[in-house]
């Protein structure tokens, strides 16, 4: 019987992020095992309550294989809240990983920020090892302040995800954001007067990190889970008014699909698509520039881009050229906003004497002797 086609849906955009990730690792020097089922007839493991024996494979009733990948194979982690996102993804790459010859696992974050909390991390987990994933974890972590909630429990839990991929070794972090996680993000750009690279909105790849349901609607999800028998918890965060993306969610997008008519998400993360080509272009050419002019003093640290090969520069590339070089001399990236490269550009166009510009983190400019000069002020 062919799956519902929510879920073939989504195992097809993970087949292919899984297979752009194998061809990664071969590329890289890490061959991927050829999976055990291919090398030779697998011999059926006896089937408990709740498995069935189909061919000589033993599967979840979900139809999840229960061949897995060799000890040895390289691992993919998903990140799983036990919404219907996660969960759909985490059971779409127990499906198809091991074809590949790879292994799943996952990890879940408890952020303790909710009664009740650490129950419901064990209960994804159990979950979870049902679709045969290993290893997994749950993991508690504390959120801070600093940034506002929402940013303090992304930070919390990039920083358990990236701990458990160094300590597990694995090729990459599977995270659930679909096509309307990417049309909030860039309607949270525009609010904030955001430029192209944030209403470029979140890349399918960065890093350990992929993204492979972001061209997959959230309600395809809920379908894949529903058709699965896939239990899902619905985190009453999204529902709070007093988060900025629940208001977007729950508010903002309803009205626009109200009054401008079907098709403003796809058009959102389409959009989101064209401003990253944009963006990846122009940091290219930034990076060239940079290359091109940057001077670094090896003695006090300085930096030094001279004025005359900044100016005839486009301006979305010149300030990006001035954002690199504050990042290198140590700005905080979270920090560090239009308006302060803004009044950097200044000094190259539009020049009447001022005095140093101080920027986060202690990093100073200085116009001198026909350059901009970027230090700490404590070096």
């Amino acid at each position: 019987m062919a799956p519902h086609p929510a879920v073939a849906a989504i195992r097809l955009a993970v087949r292919r992020a899984l297979a752009d990730l194998a061809a990664e690792a071969v590329q890289s020097g890490a061959p991927v095992p050829v999976p055990a089922a291919n090398r030779m007839p697998a011999v059926p493991a006896p089937a408990g309550p709740a498995t069935v024996l189909i061919g000589n494979a033993r599967r979840h009733p979900s139809g999840l294989p229960r061949t897995p990948a060799a000890p040895d194979a390289p691992l993919v982690l998903v990140a799983v809240s036990g919404g219907a996102d996660s969960m759909a993804l985490a059971s779409a790459t127990a499906f198809e990983a091991p074809k590949l010859g790879l292994r799943v696992g996952a990890v879940t974050v408890d952020h303790g920020l909710q009664e009740g909390s650490a129950d419901r991390a064990r209960q994804v987990a159990d979950r979870l090892r049902a679709f045969g994933l290993d290893p997994v974890e749950a993991v508690a972590v504390r959120v801070g302040r600093q940034g506002g909630p929402e940013a303090a429990a992304r930070e919390a839990r990039y920083a358990a995800l990236d701990e458990a991929a160094e300590r597990h070794r694995a090729l990459a972090v599977f995270l659930g954001h679909t096509r309307d996680d990417q049309a909030e993000t860039v309607l949270l750009g525009l609010a904030r007067g955001s430029g192209a690279r944030s209403l470029a909105g979140m890349p399918g790849r960065k890093g350990r990190y992929r993204r492979p349901l972001l061209d997959v609607d959230r309600a395809a999800t809920r379908q894949a889970c529903a058709a699965q028998s896939i239990p899902v918890w619905d985190d009453p965060h999204n529902l709070d008014p007093a988060y900025t993306r629940a208001r977007v969610r729950h508010e903002v997008l309803p009205v626009l699909e109200k009054h401008l008519g079907g098709g403003v998400v796809e058009a959102l993360a389409r959009t989101a698509r064209l401003f990253r080509d944009d963006a990846d272009a122009l940091d290219q050419w930034a990076e060239r520039a940079e290359q091109e002019l940057y001077r670094r003093d090896p003695h006090d640290g300085r930096g030094e881009l001279p004025v005359a090969g900044l100016t005839p520069l486009p301006a979305a590339v010149r300030r990006r050229v001035l954002r690199r070089i504050a990042l290198r001399t140590g700005c905080p990236a979270g920090d560090l906003f239009a308006r302060h490269l803004e009044s950097v550009d200044q000094l190259v166009t539009g020049w009447r004497g001022q005095g140093p510009l101080q920027l986060p983190g202690g990093v100073e400019v200085t116009r001198r002797c026909g350059n901009l000069v970027f230090r700490r002020r404590n070096d």
